[in-house]
């Protein structure tokens, strides 16, 4: 009888402890679309964020189940990198697949996004928020369930004629949008850090793009 007991006690012991999150785990996941035509345009700035980070940490992606992902340490913590091969419109399918691969806590995540919304070059993160017409974070919303989630928006702004929004996002960078790209990505990683770090509210307050501008 006692050792039936144990038995029953130590299942329910494993079963609990299959669910329990990893603290020190991060989950940043740069939505964009995969393809050749994609690369470097304005929707895909989750993923220039995050290639500008493997290039300074000089860590490389690999082809995992709904994207291509990579392993990044930094002081004891361990960022899960992803950019999810699923298309933009289906993202939420591989931030609720490496959410629970991982055992990564929500708290412990980040998106990053682009937003039509802010002028260029405008940095937001935020602990939570509405998807804002953003058909990605809109996805991900509909799949954990909720928005309790940060996410850092990318302003791409939005310079452009009526009825050609769909060309403009899709679109590359200008010439001078270009140069100023390095710094902005710097920035970035910083923030990504950051959460880890400092957290999500201090590190809003040092590195948000003032409302100013300055």
């Amino acid at each position: 009888m006692i050792q039936f007991l144990k038995n029953i006690l130590g299942k329910i012991s494993s079963s609990d402890s299959d669910k329990k999150f990893d603290p020190m785990k991060y989950l940043v996941v740069g939505l964009g679309n995969i393809g050749a035509e994609y690369h470097n345009t304005r929707h895909n700035i989750g993923f220039s964020i995050l290639d500008a980070l493997a290039e300074t940490a000089k860590i490389e992606f690999k082809d995992a189940r709904y994207g291509a992902m990579c392993e990044y340490k930094f002081k004891g913590r361990t960022y899960i990198l992803v950019k999810p091969s699923t298309y933009m419109n289906l993202s939420g399918k591989a931030v609720n697949y490496w959410l629970q691969k991982e055992k990564i806590p929500v708290e412990n995540m980040m998106i990053l996004v682009d937003d039509l919304a802010l002028p260029f070059g405008t940095l937001r993160l935020r602990p939570k928020g509405s998807d804002a017409g953003h058909n990605g974070l809109k996805h991900i919303n509909a799949t954990l369930g909720h928005q309790n989630y940060a996410r850092l928006r990318f302003g791409i702004g939005d310079d452009f004629h009526k009825g050609q929004q769909v060309d403009y996002v899709l679109g590359k960078w200008s010439e001078e949008e270009s140069e100023k790209l390095p710094e902005l990505y710097k920035i970035c990683i910083n923030m990504i850090k950051g959460m880890s770090t400092i957290g999500i509210q201090r590190t809003m307050t040092a590195y948000n793009t003032k409302k100013n501008g300055k």
